[in-house]
């Protein structure tokens, strides 16, 4: 029998702003040991701070965005970055930021850019829909 199930994980949490983004990936990273699927994470609203790659931390303290890109990279996640919620916040990808003429990009490239019909198809293809923020 299997008991596998499609996790989406959604972050509306910026990192270090409460345990939130903390408490998601380490949820994320339960769920893959017990074996089951995360169809998407998805990072809403100031959890897009969660995909910055130009954050830079005092010696000493878990860098959470590191940790994010390295887990969707090691376990080949999807992962969508909401781009109006980025571009606000100044999180942009490689194209965003040659769009509006700025440098560099600020975005993990494990991470993708698009809208909100991503997080929509990811409820319609889950059994399971958690947020976190």
């Amino acid at each position: 029998e299997n008991n596998t199930l499609n996790f989406t994980v959604v972050v509306y949490a910026a990192p270090y702003s409460s345990e939130a983004a903390t408490s998601a990936l380490n949820f994320t990273k339960a769920l893959l040991e017990q074996g089951h699927q995360i169809y998407r994470l998805f990072f809403f609203s100031d959890g897009v701070h969660n995909a910055n790659r130009l954050a830079v931390l005092p010696k000493g303290e878990v860098n959470l965005q590191q940790q994010w890109d390295s887990l969707i990279r090691t376990n080949d996640l999807e992962s969508v970055v909401c781009v109006t919620s980025a571009i606000k916040r100044g999180i942009l990808n490689e194209p965003e930021a040659e769009r509006h003429d700025l440098k560099p990009a600020s975005m993990y490239e494990s991470s993708e850019i698009s809208g909100l019909g991503q997080l929509i198809d990811a409820a319609l293809n889950s059994h399971r829909v958690v947020n976190f923020g």
